[in-house]
């Protein structure tokens, strides 16, 4: 079983920048994909970012959706088993509850059910 914890979650202004931590810890072998969602109350659940890796496979990839592609990159640190989001020219709309999710599959980009495992989220405010 993994346990993931994000964390970096505040309250900002518009344009201002955040950056989100994710570490896994429990049965970490083999993660290679983890992604962030989002989710405000009466919205469907949105991914912001998916990447993928392998043992053999240097550098990995990353998949970003139009609406936050150019504003947010996902980084690693593989011997912290941790991910990180860095969110750039925040907006009133990013303003959601955030939540890592990890699995050893690979699959469609950003297709929730492929993920097993899920942080418990951090919120995000964005004021204009």
């Amino acid at each position: 079983q993994v346990q993931l914890v994000e964390s970096g979650g505040g309250s900002v202004q518009a344009g201002d920048s955040l950056r989100l931590s994710c570490t896994a810890s429990g049965r970490t072998s083999p993660i290679y994909r983890m992604a962030w969602f989002r989710q405000t109350p009466g919205k469907e659940r949105e991914c912001v970012g998916d990447t993928r890796w392998s043992d053999t496979w240097s550098g990995g990839s990353t998949y970003y959706p139009d609406s936050v592609k150019g504003r947010f990159a996902i980084s690693r640190d593989n011997a912290k088993n941790t991910v990180y989001l860095q969110m750039n020219s925040l907006k009133p709309e990013d303003t959601a509850i955030y939540y890592c999710a990890s699995t050893s599959s690979y699959g469609r980009d950003c297709y929730g059910p492929d993920f097993r495992s899920w942080g418990q989220g951090t919120q995000v405010t964005v004021s204009s």
